[in-house]
């Protein structure tokens, strides 16, 4: 059965906060956002439970610098470490892209033990079940920030359900051999009846071009070669478009006086948003950690909403996983990928910390001492 046109979304948010203004993104201000609000949380819980709240500005430190160090080696240790070690300056090149949230879990870990090692008034687990609250929440945060900036996508999902990213081929279009002033691509209303619930959905692009001295004639030329080498050719066409090769462009030119507007009918690949499924999923496990701690604060047993955390963010990364598109190409040929197979000592390390705050129960845990 032909389903409705608003089965899927063609998805192409700018991923600049502010457009023309491509310093601030919106990744890196969700990023931040995460650590700010984690701040006051953690504040709160210091404030709830009798802690000096000064302690916080230096817990943040760590950290801060924990995330992104971590986050950085341990993309560059787990999926390209011949490329980075070939090329050390590179690693520094965070901006760039290239974090892994393992990495960064082992680097926060490492981080509030050297914290409390200068605070002998807290004690490890004590400090890491408090930490791993508001982690969860920055961790939905980032995974919007990876939306807002149509990375790590899912798999196609065969239906036409799904986002059809088409971020990159819009930005490759507007280097065209033409006077590009805008493009756009939207879900046509009109196309409903072309779904065949194959997850090839169709997609319209939408591409001003200033008039100028630019003939008709010659326009169509170039609309013809270089803009189905465009949807048929590139790699990022390749992995989000359905673009038959074989036939010719199909699209419109209108004259709009001082402009032409060229529509382009094409067909995109629906895909998982992955990202949505991770960030809701971060989202709720930070309000059944925050809850629990909520109702019973210090009497929650050390290790508790650790194991938790680790059995819950990590047991539903490594099921999301099975939804997303590789990383990098050698986890083509590889069983478990390497965001599953990292994530498996996380999830036992959960499940061990889980029954040993069980056995140990509430004793000793008013957060105090070493």
């Amino acid at each position: 059965m032909i389903q409705s046109i608003l089965d899927y979304v063609v998805w192409s948010p700018d991923p600049a906060v502010f457009p023309g203004f491509d310093r601030i993104r919106w990744y890196s201000l969700l990023f931040a956002l995460g650590f700010i609000i984690s701040q006051q949380i953690v504040i709160h819980i210091f404030k709830q439970e009798g802690h000096d709240e000064k302690l916080v500005d230096r817990l943040t430190i760590y950290m801060v610098l924990a995330t992104i160090i971590g986050a950085r080696l341990g993309h560059v240790l787990f999926y390209e470490p011949a490329k980075y070690l070939s090329d050390p300056i590179e690693i520094l090149k965070v901006w760039e892209g290239g974090l892994a949230s393992h990495g960064a879990a082992i680097a926060i870990l490492v981080a509030l033990w050297l914290y409390v090692k200068k605070t002998p008034t807290q004690r490890y687990l004590w400090v890491v079940d408090r930490i791993v609250i508001v982690v969860a929440m920055t961790g939905a945060l980032i995974r919007f920030g990876n939306l807002m900036n149509s990375e790590i996508g899912g798999k196609p999902t065969g239906s036409d359900n799904g986002f059809v990213y088409a971020r990159q081929t819009e930005e490759i279009l507007m280097t065209l051999n033409a006077p590009v002033e805008e493009v756009f691509a939207y879900k046509p209303e009109s196309r409903a009846n072309e779904l065949k619930g194959n997850g090839k959905v169709p997609v319209d692009i939408d591409i001003v071009i200033n008039k100028g001295r630019y003939e008709e004639s010659n326009l169509r030329s170039t609309l013809e070669s270089d803009v189905k080498y465009v949807l048929t050719q590139f790699g990022s066409s390749k992995k989000y478009l359905a673009e038959d090769p074989s036939t010719p462009l199909d699209y419109e030119l209108k004259d709009q006086g001082d402009a032409y507007l060229a529509t382009i009918h094409t067909y995109g690949i629906a895909k998982h948003p992955t990202q949505i499924y991770e960030s809701l999923s971060y989202l709720v496990i930070f309000i059944i950690l925050y809850g629990i701690w909520n109702k019973y604060k210090a009497n929650v047993p050390d290790g508790f909403l650790l194991g938790l955390f680790l059995i819950a963010v990590f047991g539903m990364r490594f099921i999301w996983e099975f939804f997303k598109e590789n990383q990098v190409d050698f986890e083509e040929n590889l069983a478990l990928n390497m965001g599953q197979s990292l994530s498996i000592p996380l999830v036992i390390g959960g499940i061990f910390l889980v029954i040993r705050a069980l056995k140990v129960g509430s004793s000793n845990v008013q957060g105090t001492g070493s």
